[in-house]
């Protein structure tokens, strides 16, 4: 029988210090690995498991193996060769063994004494006095009677303070505890039977002593039923928070936009080109949305230069048309001036004024825009984060559009909609990102959005052909620069820090700029970088896009928004320190007219296999949705999706690649448990998730 939803369920959330030996101390340390019920102890697993099974003759041991060996102290002593330590000789009468402490106190070397026997367990290896193993686990033996482990001996994350031994032994009350207060069984047997794994108490149980027998390949691969039951349960709680915040943003009822002004119809049909089908599909998707009384809450994704941008401006238009405002949040100044600049070149002839609010601005200039906002006077804004901090007033706000979803958090968007919540009701959100997420890490991590994909790129657009290359061959990279630019092209140089670092090794861009300048003395060479004035910036981009500048120096500020068909050439410098996410965004800035593009990849050798993978992938393909996936299995989920904003990366047991085979049956149990089993999931969101801010009011 599973107990009652809600009997005794504060028994799980008892503080860590309840256990026998913490004290606040020990409970400080033990927070740092993010510890602080005993249930939370729990679900802290082990990263490795080692057999301590059995006894290892001395005489026997090889170097570079871990092992169990027993023997009697012969001699102990304090070395000031280099470092003060201390050596224990031990012998089993088969051979001899060094043990060697840096780290030690008077009380263990007295405990040490001659004739001592001791167990001790470790890495064996060859040191200057025969075999050794520095820093073992030991205790005493005072009889033969004493057995070694019936299981596999767990080895856990630590944080300073907290030795193995102390957290074995911690383990081994929470454990005890199990079968009376430790944990509850929350998911219902409708949920857990046709998975057929095993009870959350029997896999806890295996995870933290697996028998002898088991299979260390499976568990270090994390493939056991015992640890794909608790993946399962954790990403369950995941998709159940962020339904939450899907179903939280639809309380209130939004305003239908009916656009009896037909500026959709015009702006569409004012288009010098054609909607692509993968567009006009999205758009249909979005189009129905925002003409419903819920409020919309739809990602709009695709690859670089798909043209997500239009279909936002033909949502914002139906707003607009509607009579209402609408807003669009860049992560950037750079991309916040760039998708101004493109929404007041399409809105202008049909009579919609567009105003931009950045940080940066001058104070009247910025005062004047509020105005016009609150007014009503503007009816499309465009701005960066500024647009939902304190003072910004929309007069009839029905539709928000936010750029790079993955840049900001679930509250920043969360803010930005309500400054649109009027009479009752909330405006629409339409996120957009150019950062194409596998289907599986989509379906978790934005299990809060409906998801439109733009899967094609508009006609006339080439493959850029990727090359790697050693930074040894740079001067054979610039003279391919020189070529280029004298036939007409443009050329972007991409380093990724502004400032030298010995640590990294980076070339610093102003330094970059001058030595290509130097070298290429009959080309006109620019520098953009986050820390110039934005209006330096924005000149130099400009200069650039007219054709002013041939060559543009930049960081990875150019990442997203700047589009120059005449560019045809990338080079990006130590390419093998990014992300594939990044190198694809930032190749997708060339390649985007009609001419053959390249992007030249600059590594610095030696490549370690993580690094020479990656380059290898971005090289292979042009296609952003099999790089994402590349991506998610070479570095996780945190990565793709751009690092803090969702902390999946931070999950304690499942893996988004290696469990996507889960997904589909944690989606249909989310819905069994929002509708049949609601009293369930508060326990459960504090035994995952806690009082994550990233998940907003969830429970």
């Amino acid at each position: 029988m599973h107990p009652a939803p809600g009997l005794n369920a504060g028994r799980e959330q008892r503080p860590i210090t309840a256990l026998r030996g913490v004290g606040e101390a020990l409970a400080a340390r033990l927070a740092a690995l993010g510890v602080k019920q005993v249930q939370d102890l729990l679900f802290l697993l082990p990263y490795r498991y080692e057999d301590r099974s059995r006894v290892v003759p001395i005489g026997a041991l090889v170097g570079g193996t871990h092992a169990v060996v027993e023997g009697e102290v012969q001699l102990t002593e304090v070395s000031f060769r280099r470092r003060r330590q201390l050596l224990c000789r031990i012998s089993d009468g088969s051979g001899f063994l060094t043990l060697r402490f840096f780290h030690f106190s008077n009380a263990q070397q007295q405990g040490l004494a001659r004739g001592t026997r001791i167990r001790c367990f470790g890495e064996v290896r060859r040191g200057p006095m025969g075999l050794e193993i520095v820093h073992p686990e030991y205790r005493r033996v005072t009889g033969d009677a004493e057995g070694l482990e019936e299981t596999l001996t767990p080895v856990y994350p630590t944080t300073e303070g907290v030795a193995q031994g102390r957290l074995r032994a911690l383990m081994a009350q929470a454990l005890h505890e199990l079968d009376t207060s430790g944990v509850r069984e929350w998911l219902p047997p409708e949920v857990l039977e046709p998975l057929q794994l095993p009870s959350l108490r029997d896999a806890l149980r295996y995870v933290h002593r697996p028998p002898l027998d088991a299979e260390l390949d499976q568990m270090e691969a994390g493939q056991h039923p015992a640890q794909r039951r608790l993946a399962f349960e954790e990403l369950l709680t995941h998709q159940i928070a962020l339904r939450q915040i899907r179903l939280q943003l639809q309380t209130d009822p939004a305003w239908p936009l009916d656009d009896a002004q037909g500026l959709t119809e015009r702006f569409i049909g004012s288009l010098p080109f054609v909607l692509t089908d993968a567009q006009r599909r999205a758009f249909e998707e979005v189009d129905h949305d925002l003409r419903r009384e819920l409020p919309m809450v739809r990602l709009v994704q695709g690859d670089v230069g798909c043209g997500k941008t239009v279909v936002a401006a033909a949502a914002a238009a139906r707003a607009v048309g509607s009579g209402h405002q609408a807003a669009l949040m860049a992560p950037t100044e750079l991309l916040a001036e760039q998708h101004f600049r493109n929404f007041d070149a399409w809105f202008r002839p049909l009579g919609v004024t567009v105003a931009l609010v950045t940080g940066s601005q001058p104070a009247k200039t910025r005062r004047s825009a509020l105005e016009a906002m609150a007014s009503g006077e503007v009816s499309m804004v465009v701005g960066t984060h500024a647009l939902f901090q304190d003072g910004m007033e929309f007069r009839d706000l029905a539709l928000v559009i936010v750029d790079e979803q993955h840049r900001f958090g679930v509250q920043q968007r969360l803010q930005l909609s309500e400054k649109g919540r009027r009479a009752g009701r909330h405006p629409h959100q339409l996120i957009m990102t150019a950062t194409p997420i596998p289907r599986t890490l989509a379906m978790t991590a934005y299990a809060d959005l409906d998801v439109s994909v733009i899967d094609a790129l508009p006609p006339g657009r080439t493959p850029v052909k990727t090359v790697v290359a050693p930074e040894t061959r740079r001067h054979e990279v610039v003279a391919r620069i020189e070529a280029a630019c004298r036939a007409g092209r443009q050329a972007y140089w991409v380093c990724p820090l502004i400032e030298e670092s010995e640590e990294l090794r980076y070339q610093a861009a102003e330094e970059t700029a001058a030595t290509l300048a130097e070298a290429l003395p009959g080309l006109v060479v620019g520098l953009v970088h986050g820390r110039m004035p934005p209006k330096a910036k924005d000149e130099a981009m400009l200069a650039f896009k007219a054709g002013r500048i041939q060559l543009l120096v930049a960081t990875t500020v150019i990442e997203v928004g700047v589009d120059v068909p005449n560019a045809t050439l990338m080079v990006i410098e130590n390419a093998e320190r990014m992300g594939l996410a990044q190198l694809h965004q930032l190749r997708g800035r060339v390649g985007r007219g009609a001419h053959e593009s390249s992007c030249v990849l600059l590594y610095r050798a030696p490549l370690g296999p993580l690094s020479r993978a990656r380059l290898n992938a971005i090289r292979d393909s042009n296609d952003g949705f099999e790089i994402a996936q590349r991506d998610l299995e070479l570095r996780g989920p945190g990565e793709v999706l751009g690092t803090r904003q969702t902390g999946l990366a931070r999950m304690r047991v499942a893996d988004l690649a290696r469990d996507a085979d889960l997904l589909p049956r944690v989606q249909a149990a989310a819905e069994l448990m929002l509708t049949r089993h609601a009293d369930r999931i508060a326990p459960l969101t504090a035994r995952w998730i806690g009082t994550d801010e990233r998940y907003g009011r969830v429970g």
